[in-house]
């Protein structure tokens, strides 16, 4: 089973942070991942979009996983889940999408915690160390990201992060069921590399 695991292991940037790391998800992440996910139901649903039922199913992980292989080949989307430094337990998600090039050269910013995890910087670390990536890697040249204006826990972090506030988009995303208004960030790379 561990050869098979092996040759099946999605590739991908493994990426430090401060007290994170960070690599693409894996067919052997499904289990871990649906039990923080399930902990944390009533903590993160208020924030997403609507859980499909079959979210948390090993057949929803896998077609998941199809979906983060084929944009990463296409270098359009960089989907991370969030570790602990020594990789052993699970804290997270985040994701670069819609990376667009040419005269754009930027890319949308989202994540999550687990509740457990919640409240001790581990999103901030995160978000840092992605940052770093796009800029430093990638070299894109802005990233954006979106939080509902309750979310005041998202809001920290984005800004802690080095986002600048943009302004406020009415009925932006569907989240939990419902178009919410969203407060838009975003941050440059001149900025970024400036205060590194």
């Amino acid at each position: 089973m561990a050869l098979l695991d092996w040759m099946t292991e999605a590739t991908g940037p493994l990426v430090e942070g401060q007290g994170v790391r960070l690599r693409p998800p894996r067919a052997v992440d499904f289990q871990p991942w649906a039990d923080l996910r399930l902990r944390s139901a009533a903590y993160l649903k208020p924030w997403e979009p609507a859980w499909h039922d079959d979210d948390l199913t090993r057949a929803g992980f896998r077609r998941r996983l199809a979906v983060y292989a084929r944009e990463m080949e296409h270098q359009t989307a960089w989907p991370f889940f969030i570790f602990s430094p020594d990789g052993a337990t699970l804290l997270g998600a985040i994701t670069l999408s819609n990376v667009r090039r040419g005269v754009a050269e930027t890319g949308t910013l989202g994540y999550w915690i687990g509740q457990p995890f919640a409240g001790r910087g581990h999103a901030t670390a995160a978000v840092r160390a992605v940052l770093d990536f796009a800029f430093r890697t990638l070299d894109l040249h802005r990233v954006e990201a979106a939080c509902v204006p309750a979310n005041q826990a998202s809001r920290r972090v984005l800004l802690k992060a080095g986002f600048q506030p943009e302004g406020q988009a009415r009925a932006y995303l569907k989240i939990n069921g419902a178009w919410a208004d969203h407060l838009l960030f975003g941050v440059v790379s001149d900025d970024w590399i400036g205060d590194v």
